[in-house]
């Protein structure tokens, strides 16, 4: 028997019948939310090798990019075969990578590690120095006792905070030196994988225009594609420009900090390098808890640093990220806040680093496809015409 679909019953009871296979679909999916987690776990740890090569091979493929297109486009090199300059690119892209994670794990790291436990073993000595300090203070100002005591509340609560965070690294750099030895075979393999992707990069992105082509009309394929290009760039550029800008931002404040004679000079230099790859709210997210812990150790040169970082955020942001990243980002405070939080909620720290490019890709992606709904009724894309 031949289902009339035009028939408005048919219509209804298909329609009621997806339904119903969406609700017990829903409802499985909830019921059994701890199972299929434990299997998309299992899913990712088996992908895992792929994931870290992928990785790798995206964040190398700035330095393998910056051999090819400066130093093997010369002259000398120009009778090489092209899989032969791949070849040296990648020798020399390992090569530097090898570098900079020995000098890492040789110099920075040990001592990054002792200044740490010697900050949390120094702790409840700064803590008396500086309790001293401030009672002083209060003396001094004549404040009523209801006034000093919430001051002295919230006080102790943001120093117990800051303690926690402190003793907190210890662990956390350990677990992370464990997990690494424990995934050492897949760290192999994704380094193994890495190469074989970087090799056959151009072949790989080919292999996704051919299967987005297959799967789309022509005008759609050209219009997905630009928008992976645009999205590749946005995210590329953001990356590589605040990795570098944060490296020169923790060398400068090393160097300052060592010539103004401040306690935990490395310590406070990777904080403050490392937040400064998060976008706009980076240098209060590292700033704040370096200041405190210097707080600890001396009032005067925590009021130092505050100066010293304010300047040294003023040269990054007017000198230093415009010539490094110019507008890579280009979406507004607003949406740069609301990107940050949500992705530091599902995400952490990696959210807040890779969060801001994420969305500027979404936000350019939605404004594409927006504006190009908008040419084809005859209307105005600019948004100043809307008010």
């Amino acid at each position: 028997m031949k289902i009339n679909w035009n028939n408005k019953y048919a219509t209804i009871a298909m329609y009621a019948f997806l339904v119903i296979c969406g609700s017990i679909l829903l409802y499985l999916g909830i019921s059994h939310i701890s199972s299929i987690k434990a299997s998309i776990n299992d899913f990712i740890k088996t992908l895992q090798p792929f994931i870290i090569g992928g990785t790798l091979a995206y964040l190398l493929n700035f330095i393998l990019r910056f051999y090819e297109d400066k130093i093997l486009s010369h002259d000398f090199f120009k009778k090489l075969k092209r899989s032969a300059k791949r070849g040296i690119g990648l020798l020399l892209t390992y090569i530097t990578a090898s570098i900079i994670t020995y000098l890492f794990i040789q110099f920075v790291l040990p001592q990054l590690v002792d200044s740490i436990i010697g900050l949390v073993n120094n702790i409840p000595e700064y803590l008396n120095e500086l309790t001293k300090v401030t009672n002083d203070i209060f003396d001094n100002l004549n404040l009523q006792p209801e006034y000093i005591n919430l001051i002295t509340d919230k006080f102790g609560e943001a120093v117990t905070y800051i303690i926690t965070i402190i003793s907190n690294l210890v662990p956390v750099i350990g677990n992370f030196v464990v997990g690494a030895t424990s995934s050492i075979l897949n760290i192999i393999i994704g380094i193994i994988v890495s190469i074989y992707i970087l090799i056959d990069k151009e072949k790989f992105m080919a292999l996704g225009k051919k299967i987005v082509y297959a799967l789309c009309s022509e005008e759609k394929a050209k219009f997905t594609l630009r928008l992976a290009t645009q999205s590749n760039m946005t995210f590329s550029r953001f990356i590589g420009g605040k990795i570098l800008d944060s490296f020169i931002i923790g060398v400068l404040t090393f160097f300052i900090l060592t010539i103004f004679k401040m306690p935990y000079v490395l310590l406070i230099s990777v904080i403050v390098g490392v937040t400064n790859i998060i976008p706009f709210f980076g240098p209060f997210i590292g700033g704040i808890p370096a200041a405190i812990i210097i707080l600890f150790v001396s009032p005067i040169q925590a009021l130092w640093f505050v100066i010293i970082i304010i300047v040294i955020q003023q040269i990054d942001g007017n000198i230093i990220g415009p010539k490094i990243l110019g507008d890579s980002i280009g979406i507004s405070a607003f949406w740069i806040l609301f990107s940050l939080l949500v992705a530091a909620k599902f995400m952490g720290f990696v959210g807040m680093v890779i969060g801001v490019p994420l969305f500027a890709i979404f936000y350019s992606i939605v404004k594409e496809i927006i504006e190009e709904k908008l040419r084809k009724k005859g209307l105005p894309i600019e948004t100043e015409k809307y008010k």
